[in-house]
């Protein structure tokens, strides 16, 4: 090599490096460029400040002294707030089986891969190449006369097309798939919290035909044996035919009642197997359950915490979020956009010569783009980014106002079931006493048997009665649960940790 090939080397050499230097600061620009996406204001509460009157937070509480010492339903994990052995382990099978959760995660995995995708726009694109043409030109088709040969072979890096980010178009389309990821954990959250409420909904009310199946089996029990002396004081005429019937009738009632809580309690095992995701284990008989060995109390605390605690108003400030980076990338379509090519490596007409001295090749492609002309569209996109962030606004304050009803019903649920339940308390007592004196009459021949029948069938719907409202007095606290995004430090423990993995490579 002489003297005159290596100043040309070197030139060459010195202009790659200047192109690539020049690569490298147009990246940290790219990097460091501005924004467009307006600043993200939380709207504010669409609410009261505090829950209605009608909804008292003090029910089921001995003063207010006790409601300060008890936790928050937000800190409080669900396997600490449900006491019964029995609902923990469905719940645990459900979050390992049930089919909508298992779609809600994989729905979280999609969205973290489409962020992946949008995130690895911001950094260029380089691929390593090697291609060789071997091309036979006709000798009509070249000044010579004659067919021409030519072969050309070449080994390089190439940087594909790789828009530099001056106005932050590519980083708020990327920003927006990362809020977009983040709503659809929240969303898988509030699949979860949900699950959790359903499972232990489904399984009081499977507890709750269970004890009314019992008391109506302890009522044909006893009907049966009323009706077996019955038949023999009529075969001795004690009794009128009449008296007899209505007996029977007493018993066809009970009978018919157990028929239709057998069937009910059928169909309430098979939605809890599919909430459950597989077969249900075998529950022990139990034919009375404890207010108390059912599920904690918990403090309610003010509207403002749920926007920390409910797992969908998170989901609808991410998409708020999400959209208002949208429209960054919409204005950031009417200005330049410039984006980079280039390769270096090296090139030669000869196989064996790629590697030769002075094989070196190398290209560097700038462009620019400015829109002039469009038809519109980029004023459209821009206006349909604006019109959808009104949109996300709109169902972020319908999130809070319906969080904040969910909340209130269940505290006056609450309160006025409590009620219920001493009234059908004190109806039972009244209607247990009313059935003996019927019976007593009747015995000394002071009241005919009709009087009994009504005592009797009105005891039965008392009893019955009685265990609904209870069942429904549970429902509300797990309502209550729910509503106030049980469990919901834990759920943003883990959904903070998953957030710090992933923003380092941003």
């Amino acid at each position: 090599m002489n003297d005159s090939d290596g100043e040309r080397n070197a030139s060459e050499y010195g202009r790659l490096r200047g192109a690539v230097s020049l690569c490298a600061l147009a990246g940290a620009l790219a990097l460091a460029g501005c924004s467009l996406a307006p600043s993200f204001e939380r709207p504010a509460l669409p609410v009261a400040t505090a829950y209605p009157a009608a909804a008292p937070q003090s029910a089921n509480v001995a003063g207010k002294k006790e409601a300060d010492r008890m936790t928050a339903a937000s800190a409080m994990a669900w396997h600490a707030y449900f006491l019964d052995p029995h609902l923990q382990a469905l719940i645990q099978q459900a979050l390992a089986n049930n089919r909508d959760l298992r779609t809600a995660m994989l729905r979280v995995e999609e969205a973290r891969a489409i962020y992946g995708i949008q995130r690895a726009d911001q950094l260029p694109s380089i691929a390593a190449t090697a291609n060789g043409s071997r091309a036979r030109l006709p000798g009509d088709l070249n000044m010579s006369g004659q067919s021409l040969v030519s072969s050309q072979y070449q080994v390089g890096g190439g940087l594909a097309a790789w828009e530099l980010d001056f106005w932050g178009r590519v980083r708020n389309l990327k920003d927006a798939a990362l809020e977009n990821y983040l709503a659809t954990d929240e969303a898988r959250r509030a699949v979860t919290l949900s699950l959790i409420g359903q499972v232990a909904d489904s399984y009081l009310a499977l507890r709750e035909l269970d004890q009314r199946i019992a008391l109506a089996r302890q009522t044909i029990t006893t009907r049966e044996e009323s009706l077996r002396i019955f038949k023999r004081r009529f075969e001795v005429g004690a009794i009128a035919k009449m008296d007899l019937v209505q007996v029977e009738v007493l018993l066809q009632q009970a009978q018919t009642l157990a028929a239709q809580l057998e069937q009910a309690r059928a169909a309430q095992a098979h939605a809890l197997t599919l909430l459950a995701g597989s077969t249900l284990p075998a529950l022990p008989e139990q034919t009375d359950f404890s207010d108390d060995a059912i599920a904690r109390e918990v403090r309610v605390g003010l509207p403002s915490d749920l926007l920390l605690q409910r797992p969908d108003i998170a989901a609808a400030e991410h998409q708020l979020r999400a959209a208002q980076a949208n429209i960054g990338a919409a204005r950031a379509a009417f200005f330049p956009r410039i984006t980079l090519t280039g390769s270096a490596g090296t090139a030669s007409a000869e196989l064996n010569g790629l590697f030769d001295s002075g094989s070196r090749a190398w290209s560097f492609l700038p462009s620019l783009s400015l829109p002039i002309f469009d038809a519109g569209r980029n004023r459209a996109n821009l206006d349909l980014a604006e019109v959808r962030r009104d949109l996300a606004v709109t169902n972020y304050e319908k999130t809070i106002q319906a969080a904040f009803r969910d909340v209130s019903d269940a505290l006056s649920a609450r309160h006025w079931l409590t009620e219920q339940v001493r009234i059908a308390q004190a109806t039972l007592a009244a209607q247990a006493e009313r059935a003996r004196l019927s019976q007593l009459r009747y015995d000394n021949g002071s009241a005919p048997y009709f009087e009994v029948l009504d005592a009797q069938r009105d005891l039965l719907t008392a009893e019955q009665q009685l265990v609904q409202t209870r069942r429904a007095l549970l429902s509300s606290r797990v309502s209550l649960y729910a509503a106030l995004g049980g469990g919901s430090q834990e759920f943003v423990a883990s959904a903070d940790a998953a957030t710090r993995r992933i923003r380092p490579a941003n």
